[in-house]
């Protein structure tokens, strides 16, 4: 195994360890942080790839802008920020089954597909224009749904935390 192999195998651990303890966690705040983590991981792993543009927006976007709205979501909506018995719905042993179910035909399918396969890895692979044509010729729609979904969201919060609206708030026009 080569030092770029290794590190990209212990990025991958990180991600997938960071990625277990996101769900895994009772604290919503202690989550998104393992998001974090997880999410760099993944930016280390595109660099190790040589996919400098790639890694950068995976930090920006990713690690920037998703966490803070899934921060701001928790906020606004009022959720519990320490340790809830609520998140705990009961069905985990099911959940954890279904896991390793899914992980076990997902490994199954990239070892039986890929065998002995190897990919040289060719450098500027992510390059800022093999991903723009990419992102602006084929998946220009995607991206625009994807981003009408997050604003959506994001006022679906909003809205969700206001008490003044609602049966047991003041009306349009009634002071509250």
């Amino acid at each position: 195994m080569s030092g770029q192999e290794i590190v990209f195998t212990l990025l991958g651990v990180v991600a997938v360890g960071s990625g277990i303890l996101v769900v895994t966690t009772r604290q919503l705040v202690h989550a998104a942080l393992w998001l974090v983590v997880s999410f760099g991981a993944l930016a280390g792993g595109y660099l190790v790839l040589t996919a400098e543009f790639v890694a950068w927006v995976q930090v920006l976007i990713y690690v920037g802008a998703i966490v803070v709205l899934l921060l701001f979501g928790i906020m606004l909506t009022r959720a519990p920020i320490g340790e809830s018995a609520d998140l705990d719905s009961g069905n985990r042993w099911a959940a954890l089954a279904v896991a390793v179910a899914t992980a076990a035909v997902l490994v199954t399918l990239m070892a039986v597909g890929f065998r002995d396969e190897r990919m040289e890895l060719d450098a500027g692979g992510g390059s800022a224009e093999t991903l723009g044509a990419a992102v602006f010729r084929t998946w220009v729609l995607p991206f625009e749904v994807l981003s009408v979904l997050l604003l959506a969201s994001l006022v679906g919060a909003i809205v969700l935390s206001r008490s003044d609206i609602g049966p047991g708030g003041p009306g349009p026009g009634e002071d509250g």
